[in-house]
């Protein structure tokens, strides 16, 4: 049986045996139940937070984490997985993106193109990735969403990821999630020629009773801190960069113009 299969059936026995309905189960750990169904048929990849939810929830004694340590050990690098829990109890995160759409709002067909970009990656890795950045976005279905800010370079409207009709439907989906009043998106104009942030793009997380937690790409492994000095010096970036930014209108405005070059 395969470890995300073998993980989900044990969700499912315990979820039995505790006598709890999946409607039961989703309202104690606060996920949904459209997502409970998927992680218990073994077809999406939970994160940590909802296998620690769930252990708690079931009294599992630890046993559903360990469970999912082995079953995603190869769903998402080890060093990004100290940012998945971070993301997850985020009550805001902005993030700078000069190259691509950001994973928490990126359509699966141009997360599959994306990630079909890291050299040796076989098909499963890729389709295990997928279904780790899918799972992600349920943080918008929650309860209490986190507030999501992004700003975007202009060219990420137009670098041809994926053929036309991903480009097309990935424009739409960032048309139709400005309609969310937590999120907002902003996009710096080519015409500026800024070099603020070119060099890579960042997230910053604000957590309720904790400092500010940032990530940082790099080519190699992303870099995840608290650390004061590194929190103001990506703040101070993203500051310039949302200064230069198109109002939100104005933004959309561009989203919509790219979208029917992509028709």
């Amino acid at each position: 049986m395969k470890p995300l299969v073998f993980f989900g059936a044990e969700i499912c026995r315990r979820r039995k045996a505790a006598n709890l309905t999946q409607e039961c189960l989703a309202e104690i750990t606060q996920f949904s139940r459209s997502l409970l169904g998927f992680i218990e048929r073994g077809e999406r990849t939970p994160s940590r937070n909802f296998a620690q939810r769930c252990d708690d929830a079931l009294k599992a004694g630890g046993e559903l984490v360990r469970l999912w340590e082995h079953a995603t050990r190869d769903a998402s690098p080890r060093w990004f997985r100290g940012w998945l829990d971070v993301e997850q109890e985020a009550r805001a995160l902005h993030t700078w993106q000069p190259l691509v759409v950001p994973g928490l709002l990126q359509t699966e067909e141009y997360a599959r193109a994306v990630i079909r970009g890291e050299p040796g990656i076989s098909e499963r890795q890729v389709e295990r990735a997928v279904a780790a950045r899918m799972e992600r976005q349920e943080i918008f279905t929650r309860a209490d969403p986190p507030l999501f800010r992004a700003v975007l370079d202009e060219g990420v409207l137009h670098r041809p990821i994926g053929g036309r009709e991903v480009m097309r439907r990935q424009l739409e989906r960032l048309a139709e999630a400005v309609e969310s009043p937590r999120i907002g998106i902003q996009i710096v104009p080519l015409e500026l020629g800024m070099t603020t942030g070119i060099l890579g793009g960042f997230v910053i997380a604000q957590l309720p009773g904790s400092p500010d937690t940032v990530y940082i790409d790099s080519a190699t492994n992303g870099h995840v801190t608290n650390r004061l000095e590194d929190v103001e010096v990506i703040q101070s970036r993203y500051d310039a960069l949302r200064a230069e930014a198109q109002p939100r209108h104005a933004s959309i405005a561009l989203i919509r113009e790219a979208e029917k070059l992509w028709t």
